[in-house]
């Protein structure tokens, strides 16, 4: 009897995380979820209790927004959703739609970011497959590794992040799991450790499918957690980064790559103010334009700021200032 309760209970585990999501006020986690005693039967980061397990879904000091709490939505933020947290307090300064289904576009490489620095060597060696040197998707973004190529990880990294190469993400995936197939399951288990109840991937690099979504609100758990990784920190503020590497052959290769974050490379114009640390951008035709920041106040204080799917890469740096306006 006992085993079909935890099965029964397991399958309300997601629904569990949302209606906490939905019911629950800003702050940190401990104790968010007591009320709620999200069933798993699992060992991860599990405790015991009276014949079932309960676990914390959310890192550190996160802010949990209920719906119903989300701001009046601002008219210049036309977006399909957009999000600013003041990440020092806990506090939610401006939010809209944040928890409605978007494609995520190049943002999804947060999440293999968080699964590489959480489960690889960064020291590693990492040889470029045929499969990840041949994507033929029409204007898919790649750095131009070739099969055969052998790259440490934390280069590929940089220059997955700080560039945007789809290739760059298949290397990645396959060097950790074997597969992109088996990558993106461990990218979906880390989701669902965060409490990001509405996202589901299917690659490492964000490249459009209808099953590949999430929100505003799960791309932020993400983050926040990033956070706590100088060489995630590092990486997202170059704004210019060169890989070296041997090819095939053994030969010395390298690689220059500008960030795609126009914040960083001068191309966009940053509110007085506020520092840029630097962010992840993603743009497809059916995601459009898409940027997560992170920024500081004169005070030091930390923020993430989200908008996504803005009409234009213009409309997005407009919108994405309005955010960083809010700040002061």
């Amino acid at each position: 009897m006992k085993n079909k309760y935890i099965k029964k209970v397991s399958k309300f585990a997601v629904s569990l995380i949302t209606v906490s999501i939905l019911v629950t006020g800003c702050g940190s986690n401990k104790g968010v979820f007591s009320s709620y005693k999200a069933v798993i039967p699992s060992s991860d980061k599990q405790s015991k209790a009276d014949g079932v397990y309960s676990q914390d879904y959310l890192s550190d000091n996160v802010c949990v927004i209920p719906v119903k709490k989300q701001s009046e939505p601002d008219p210049f933020m036309t977006a399909g959703a957009s999000l600013i947290i003041n990440d020092t307090s806990g506090k939610m300064i401006y939010s809209h739609n944040i928890y409605k289904k978007m494609y995520p576009a190049s943002i999804t490489k947060i999440v293999t970011a968080l699964v590489t620095l959480k489960y690889a060597n960064l020291d590693d060696t990492v040889t470029v497959s045929y499969n990840a040197s041949h994507i033929e998707e029409y204007g898919a973004k790649l750095c131009g590794f070739n099969e055969g190529d052998k790259i440490i990880l934390k280069d590929l990294l940089y220059s997955f992040l700080i560039y945007s190469g789809n290739d760059a993400g298949v290397a990645i995936a396959e060097h950790i799991s074997g597969s992109v197939k088996e990558f993106a399951k461990l990218m979906n288990k880390e989701m669902k450790d965060l409490g990001a109840a509405g996202t589901h991937f299917v690659n490492p690099h964000g490249l459009h499918d209808k099953n590949h979504y999430t929100s505003a609100y799960d791309l932020y758990l993400v983050f926040h957690e990033l956070l706590k990784y100088d060489t995630f920190k590092d990486i997202i503020n170059q704004p210019y980064y060169e890989a070296k590497f041997k090819d095939s052959a053994g030969e010395e290769k390298k690689l220059s790559f500008s960030s795609t974050d126009k914040y960083l490379t001068g191309k966009a114009e940053i509110p007085e103010g506020v520092t840029v640390i630097g962010g992840k951008t993603g743009t497809t035709m059916m995601a459009g334009s898409n940027l997560i920041l992170y920024s500081k106040d004169a005070q030091g204080n930390d923020y993430i700021s989200i908008v996504m799917h803005a009409g234009s890469a213009g409309e997005l740096y407009e919108q994405m200032s309005h955010l960083l306006d809010m700040e002061k």
